[in-house]
């Protein structure tokens, strides 16, 4: 990730804590349900923790194409990429802690623990500068002016 808009993107998605992660069912519907991110540093890849036997790590087997979208008070990121479900026990303790514990109390050493790996293809986010505040001058100055909307930056990235 080398582009400005990758590292803009490696910038945002650090700030969340949360995703929706969106997978497709058998039957071609789509499912999105909050994940907790696993890790910090954003390479292009999101990770997830899941049980083995869940829904999510059916529907990534069998249709790997995903969304996950994150959004704060002043940025959201939609990221699109391919899911693999990882069974690393070096991979699960590293990114362990005691949230996933809440989750997961069988720990990271069990069977039917899993780390769902989304390989980001490429995002698109939007990012307000200056939070609700700015955003709501940004309103009320297109509402007075007539002018459109400039609601900070949005760009599409190639991950």
């Amino acid at each position: 990730m080398s582009s400005p808009e990758s590292r803009k993107v490696a910038e945002l998605v650090k700030d969340h804590r949360f995703g929706m992660l969106t997978t497709r069912d058998p039957f071609g519907t789509l499912m999105s349900r909050p994940m907790a991110l696993q890790e910090v540093e954003f390479d292009g890849d999101l990770w997830f923790f899941a049980e083995r036997g869940s829904r999510k790590v059916q529907h990534v087997t069998s249709s790997p194409q995903v969304n996950v979208a994150m959004s704060s008070n002043d940025s959201w990121v939609s990221l699109t990429g391919e899911a693999v479900v990882v069974d690393d026990v070096a991979k699960k303790r590293e990114l362990w802690n005691g949230g996933v514990e809440a989750w997961l109390p069988q720990g990271p050493d069990d069977d039917s623990v899993v780390l769902i790996k989304v390989e980001g293809r490429s995002a698109e986010y939007w990012d307000t500068p200056g939070g609700r505040i700015a955003t709501v001058l940004s309103f009320a100055k297109a509402k007075v002016t007539g002018q459109r909307y400039e609601g900070g930056e949005n760009e599409r990235v190639e991950l």
